[in-house]
């Protein structure tokens, strides 16, 4: 069994409580295993990519249409200006995508390492926040800006030759194109900024410096609207997905906390032992 190092909890005035008890952490193996099997569903939704792409193109110029009649439609804006600065391009493309996969493992790694009690329901909620985003790339695939013709979207991941681009070449035979709605990159942003903010506030309080991870979430919606990559609808899902999903988590952590109580119980009345 693997033990998570033992921490202090502040209180107000600046004192320490006693160290808690250490945590131990999830078997790694088991947690890999979840994260293939993650990418084994995604994978067999991505096989369905061929057969579904007039469905998909009608989907997006269904959502673009509807941006524009209630006039919160800002990607050609954001994305003709993005296409104009070659450099922050390539910086922007970069960041779409890389980011997203180094900052969400770098926060699953630092949870499950320090933070094994936390660790648990807010890996619930990135689990269910995948699932929720599967089925709806399932039953509603719909295509990202940059693969509509006649609205002058541009590419700008593929045009500055970003590293790691799944929109030619090798990766984009198995990346799913259409998968813009919920927006993933958004829905982990959430995520990754809710996982650190509310460790961050357990263990400082308040602090003003812990409401900074939000600027992530916020940069990361700005780099997929103007990279042509999602539509502002796909950026609200995708916040939507991970507060629902985060939310489920923690309701799950709790009933699962309440019921090895109860379990606790029934067996130290049985056994005649004290609860631990």
């Amino acid at each position: 069994m693997v033990l998570a190092p033992t921490s202090r909890r502040p209180v107000p005035g600046g004192r320490l409580l006693a160290p808690v008890e250490a945590e131990p952490r999830p078997k790694w193996w088991i947690e890999g295993l979840v994260i293939v099997w993650l990418c084994w569903v995604y994978d067999a939704v991505s096989n369905l990519t061929p057969l579904r792409n007039t469905a998909a193109r009608h989907h997006a110029e269904s959502i673009l249409h509807l941006e524009r009649a209630l006039h919160l439609d800002p990607e050609v804006a954001l994305n003709h200006w993005l296409a104009a600065h070659p450099t922050l391009g390539l910086w922007a493309g970069n960041y779409y995508d890389n980011a997203h996969f180094v900052v969400t493992l770098g926060v699953v790694g630092w949870l499950w390492w320090r933070y094994p009690r936390s660790y648990r329901p807010l890996r619930n909620g990135l689990v269910t926040c995948n699932l929720i985003a599967f089925v709806v790339f399932w039953l509603y695939p719909t295509a990202p800006p940059r693969m509509l013709p006649g609205h002058q979207f541009v590419d700008v991941v593929s045009v500055t030759g970003a590293f790691g681009s799944a929109h030619s070449g090798t990766l984009a035979t198995v990346a799913n194109e259409l998968a813009a709605m919920p927006s993933l990159h958004i829905a982990w942003a959430v995520w990754s900024a809710w996982a650190v903010f509310s460790v961050w506030r357990g263990r400082y309080g308040r602090r003003w410096w812990s409401w900074l991870v939000w600027v992530y979430p916020l940069a990361t919606t700005v780099i997929v609207l103007s990279t042509g990559n999602h539509f502002l609808a796909d950026v609200a899902a995708g916040a939507v997905t991970a507060a629902v999903a985060i939310w489920l988590g923690a309701l799950a952590g709790r009933r699962w906390a309440a019921w090895r109580v109860v379990r606790s119980a029934r067996v130290a009345v049985t056994t005649g032992e004290p609860r631990s």
